[in-house]
C-alpha cells in the first residue's frame, strides 16, 4: 500500500478536482371537524420543535404562537398544534408560479385518486411533491403537500447541454499543451478520456476530444386520454427501484483552504475527514466496487461554492455529493443536488433547514431536539424501575434542554424522581438522604462538565464501595448500588475519570461512540497510520473515522441498492466503527436525519458496551 503525504493534498486541490478510481414516513396529523378558518392540525412527533414546524409548512413562529398559547412555553410530542395555510382560491398566479403548497392531512377512505380530482391536478404529480409517499404512507392522518394547480400546459422549450467525443490524430511535434489550448479543455480532461497521455504525446495517436454540444428542445405535453380511477390509484403501488450503478460518481466538497500559510485546526479535521473517506473507497475497491471521487476546495462564502457549482458541469452526472460545512454553502449545494435528483449528505452541521424541505438531503449529525428526545425515552427505559435523583450544578453547561426532555418523558410515564441542589459541604450527606438500598439510585448531575463530575464522583465512590458503621448488635448495611446516567461530552474525559466511569457503573448517551479496545478501532488506526504516517487528531468524534464511516455506509448502499437506496434503509446493515445511522425521513417531501443514538455503558466489571436505540 502506498503512503499518502499530506502535501499531495495541496498538490492536488491546486490542478483542480481530483480522481481516485476504484473497481417517514410523513408528519401524522389529525384534522378535527373541517378547517373552516384557513388552519390545519399538526401532532407533534418526538424531537420536532416549533422552529423546525414552522419551517416544515413556511410560515413564521409567531404564526404558531400566535393560534397555540402557551406554545412558546414549549411543545411536547403528541400535541396538536394549529397552522396557517393559503386557501387555494386566494392563490395568485405568481404566487403559484412561486411553488406555493397547500398541506392535506389524508383522511379514512380516502384514495389519491379522489386528491387528484379535489385539487384538480395529476396524481402523479402529488406524488412528485411528496417523495416519501407510497402505499405505506399514504394512511389516514399523514399530511402530504399538494403543488400549484396547473393552469394550462404549454409548450415548453429548454437547452440541453451534451458531451461528444470526436477523434483527433496528433500531428508532428504537437505538444500536450497545444492540444488543451486548440480544443479550449484542460489537461485534466484530455488525460482523463486519454490515459495514455501519462506517458507522452506521440505523433499518430488517436485521441478522444470531448467536446459539449448545446441544443434547444422543444416540448409539447401529449395528448392522452385521463387516467382512469383504479389506473391513479395504482400508482402508489409502484416500486421505487433503480438499476445498480456500476460506477459511483461520489463528489467531496470542503473548505481544505490549499495554499493557507498554516492550516488551522479545522482545515486538518477536514484533510483527516478526506483521508477517512479515502480509505474507505479503498475497502470498496477491494470487494470489486468501481468508485470515481472527486474533491473540492470550497475556501468560504455563497461566492466561491456557486463558481464551483457553475465551471464544473460533471458535477451534474454525480450519484452523490458529501460537504459544506456552512449553511451559505449547504444552500446552493442543496438546491444543486436537488434540481439534479442527486443525493447530497451534510456531514457535519446539525443546524440547517433544506432537509425539511429537500428530499435529497441526508443529515449525518442528530440535530439536538432529537438526540436529547431519543436519549430521555432510552433514560426512561433503563432506569424506570430504579431511584433517580437530579444533582442541580450551575454552570456553563447545563443541559437544559436535555433535562426539560428527561423530566417530561419520566411525566408522561409517571416516573418518581427525586431532585436536589448541589452543596459542596453537605453534598455527601443531602444525596445519602435521598438515596435507598431497596433500588439502585441513579444520579444525573444537570452539567456536563468535568467540574461537575469531579465535584460528586469522591462522595458517590464512597457512598457505593464503604459499607456503612452500624450500632453494636444491628444488622449490617450494604453500600449503595449507584449509577451514573451523563453526556457525550464524557467521552472526553475518560483520562481523568476511567476508573471513576467503571465504579459508578455509568452510562452515557452519544450520537458517536468508538471503542479504543475493540479489534475494528484497533485495525483502522493502524490503516490509516500505515498510509498517511501519522495518528489521527485528538478529537471526538474523529474526523477520519467519520468520513471513512459514511463512505463505507452511502457507498455501500449505492453500490447495493442503486440510486434510490432510501427506499431499503431499513434493510442496510453496516456495522459502524464511530457513527451510527437510522435516517429517517422528516416529512413526506423532505429528506432524511440521522436519528441514531447510542447508549454505552461503563460496567463495573471494567468492560464497555455500545447500544443502539431504536424509536418507540
Amino acid at each position: 500500500m502506498n503512503k499518502l503525504h499530506a502535501y499531495l493534498l495541496a498538490f492536488f486541490l491546486c490542478l483542480g478536482p481530483t480522481a481516485a478510481f476504484a473497481q417517514n414516513d410523513g408528519g401524522r396529523v389529525m384534522i378535527v371537524g373541517a378547517a373552516s378558518d384557513n388552519t390545519f392540525i399538526h401532532i407533534i412527533e418526538r424531537g420536532e420543535t416549533v422552529y423546525a414546524i414552522a419551517t416544515m409548512y413556511g410560515v413564521s413562529v409567531d404564526d404558531i404562537y400566535r393560534l397555540n398559547p402557551g406554545s412558546e412555553k414549549g411543545i411536547k410530542a403528541g400535541e396538536r398544534l394549529r397552522v396557517p395555510q393559503k386557501d387555494a382560491a386566494t392563490q395568485t398566479a405568481a404566487s403559484r408560479k412561486a411553488g406555493d403548497y397547500l398541506y392535506h392531512a389524508i383522511q379514512r377512505g380516502e384514495t389519491l385518486y379522489a386528491l387528484s380530482k379535489q385539487y384538480n391536478i395529476p396524481g402523479q404529480a402529488i406524488l412528485d411533491a411528496n417523495p416519501g409517499l407510497s402505499v405505506k404512507t399514504f394512511a389516514a392522518g399523514r399530511i402530504i403537500r399538494i403543488p400549484p394547480t396547473q393552469i394550462e400546459d404549454l409548450p415548453t422549450t429548454e437547452k440541453k447541454e451534451t458531451v461528444k467525443e470526436i477523434e483527433y490524430v496528433v500531428e508532428r511535434r504537437e505538444t500536450l499543451y497545444g492540444i488543451c489550448r486548440k480544443f479550449n479543455i484542460t489537461s485534466v480532461d484530455l488525460i482523463k478520456h486519454n490515459p495514455e497521455l501519462k506517458n507522452g504525446v506521440k505523433a499518430g495517436m488517436v485521441l478522444r476530444i470531448p467536446t459539449q454540444t448545446t441544443e434547444v428542445v422543444t416540448t409539447t405535453p401529449a395528448e392522452s386520454r385521463p387516467l382512469r380511477e383504479t389506473e391513479v390509484n395504482a400508482l402508489l403501488y409502484e416500486k421505487k427501484e433503480s438499476e445498480p450503478v456500476n460506477r459511483i460518481k461520489v463528489a467531496l466538497l470542503l473548505p481544505f483552504k490549499a495554499g493557507q500559510a498554516t492550516p488551522n485546526a479545522a482545515t486538518a479535521r477536514f484533510v483527516e475527514y478526506y483521508e477517512g473517506l479515502l480509505l474507505a473507497v479503498d475497502s470498496l475497491r477491494r470487494q470489486g466496487v468501481s468508485i470515481e471521487l472527486s474533491v473540492y476546495d470550497t475556501q468560504e462564502g455563497a461566492q466561491a461554492i456557486n463558481r464551483i457549482l457553475e465551471r464544473e458541469k460533471s458535477l451534474a452526472e454525480a450519484n452523490l455529493l458529501i460537504g459544506a460545512v456552512q449553511n451559505d454553502q449547504i444552500g446552493p449545494l442543496a438546491d444543486f443536488a436537488q434540481k439534479h435528483k442527486i443525493k447530497y449528505v451534510i456531514p457535519f452541521t446539525s443546524k440547517n433547514d433544506d432537509v425539511l424541505s429537500n428530499a435529497s438531503v441526508f443529515q449525518v449529525n442528530t440535530p439536538h431536539s432529537y438526540l436529547y428526545s431519543k436519549a430521555a425515552q432510552a433514560g426512561c427505559d433503563l432506569f424506570a424501575n430504579d431511584n433517580i435523583i437530579l444533582v442541580n450544578i450551575n454552570d456553563r453547561d447545563v443541559k437544559t434542554d436535555f433535562i426539560k426532555a428527561f423530566k417530561e418523558e419520566m411525566a408522561n410515564r409517571n416516573i418518581a424522581y427525586k431532585e436536589m441542589n448541589y452543596n459542596g459541604e453537605t453534598f455527601t450527606t443531602d444525596i445519602e438522604a435521598l438515596m435507598t438500598r431497596e433500588k439502585r439510585n441513579v444520579v444525573l448531575p444537570t452539567s456536563a462538565s468535568l467540574d461537575a463530575i469531579n465535584q460528586i464522583k469522591a462522595p458517590l465512590r464512597m457512598l457505593s464501595e464503604v459499607q456503612p458503621e452500624v450500632e453494636e448488635g444491628e444488622e449490617p448495611l450494604e453500600p449503595f448500588q449507584v449509577a451514573l446516567f451523563g453526556y457525550p461530552e464524557w467521552q472526553t474525559y475518560v483520562r481523568d475519570c476511567l476508573e471513576d466511569f467503571y465504579t459508578l457503573d455509568t452510562y452515557i448517551y452519544s450520537n458517536f461512540y468508538a471503542d479504543n479496545l475493540s479489534s475494528e478501532v484497533h485495525d483502522f488506526y493502524g490503516k490509516y497510520k500505515n498510509w498517511y504516517s501519522k495518528d489521527l487528531i485528538n478529537t471526538f468524534p474523529k474526523y477520519g473515522i467519520l468520513g471513512f464511516d459514511t463512505g463505507m455506509f452511502f457507498l455501500g448502499a449505492l453500490w447495493k441498492y442503486g440510486e434510490r437506496f432510501e427506499a431499503h434503509l431499513d434493510d442496510i446493515r453496516y456495522p459502524c466503527i464511530q457513527t451510527g445511522f437510522d435516517f429517517h425521513r422528516v416529512n413526506n417531501w423532505g429528506g432524511f436525519i440521522n436519528t441514531n443514538i447510542f447508549i454505552v455503558h461503563y460496567k463495573n466489571d471494567y468492560t464497555v458496551t455500545r447500544t443502539e436505540v431504536k424509536w418507540d
